[in-house]
């Protein structure tokens, strides 16, 4: 089978039924072996339709996090099945799920993992370069992102010039320059204090409305209280399912102006 993932944007192909933007079945991670064997996610199911903002809660060392680098292509399944935008990523090689990633994930993380050296602008740049973008196109979504993000006027300023909030916002216009079918975020205010945790909830808000397909791991209450859908696990396995019946940018208003 052709490893590639093929032409065009992954899962818009003529013709495709509508599903999922993300689907696993039965996805499991087994660590060591014998008497050591972990199961760092034991037969997880998942379906994520295109728009939804996922929260995937537990405990500290449940497999939260190993459960979102599954999803992303950043790890390899032990068993069962990887699916975005409608095709099967996790048999694909190495160079193709690379390409996959840089084109339909976008990643942000606790400690942010901006580049010390390249500015503001050029972190954000720099995926757009790695997929393909000309220098010009790269700076033109750059500017437009960092300006979304309310960081236009520190676009020129290396992340050692900014607070830990500006550089998280930097991680999310990073994630979103080459326009993902979804956007995975582990612990995105883990290293935030409340003023910073505001302005990314206000963010992911946006994106929500825009339809963006989020999940999002997470121990912040505030940030499972915006989803529309919240997922538990323990133990690697999934324990809990619960849609959240009020709109969600509700929600995230009200969170907002209650902390204020």
């Amino acid at each position: 089978m052709d490893d590639s993932p093929g032409a065009g944007p992954v899962g818009r192909q003529s013709g495709d039924a509508p599903g999922p933007v993300l689907r696993t079945v039965g996805l499991s991670r087994v660590y060591g072996e014998d008497e050591s064997l972990v199961w760092a996610v034991d037969g997880v199911g998942l379906d994520v339709p295109a728009g939804q903002t996922l929260a995937v809660t537990g405990p500290s060392g449940c497999g939260k996090s190993t459960l979102l680098q599954l999803l992303g292509g950043l790890d390899r399944p032990t068993d069962g099945e990887v699916w975005l935008g409608g095709r099967r990523i996790d048999h694909l090689g190495e160079r193709a799920l690379a390409r996959l990633r840089r084109r339909a994930v976008g990643f942000v993380f606790q400690d942010f993992h901006l580049m010390d050296e390249l500015t503001a602008a050029e972190n954000v740049e720099l995926p757009a370069l790695l997929a393909g973008a000309s220098p010009r196109a790269a700076r033109h979504r750059a500017a437009g992102l960092l300006d979304r993000v309310g960081l236009a006027d520190r676009a020129r300023h290396l992340p050692s010039e900014l607070s830990g909030g500006q550089r998280q916002r930097v991680a999310i216009a990073r994630a979103l320059v080459n326009e993902p079918l979804v956007v995975l975020a582990d612990e995105p205010t883990g290293n935030l204090d409340s003023a910073a945790t505001h302005d990314v909830l206000r963010i992911f808000g946006e994106l929500r409305a825009a339809g963006q397909t989020l999940v999002v791991v997470t121990h912040d209450e505030r940030v499972a209280a915006t989803a529309d859908r919240v997922v538990s696990l323990r133990d690697g396995a999934l324990v809990e399912d619960t849609r959240l019946e009020n709109n969600g940018t509700t929600r995230l208003s009200a969170l907002l102006s209650w902390e204020e």
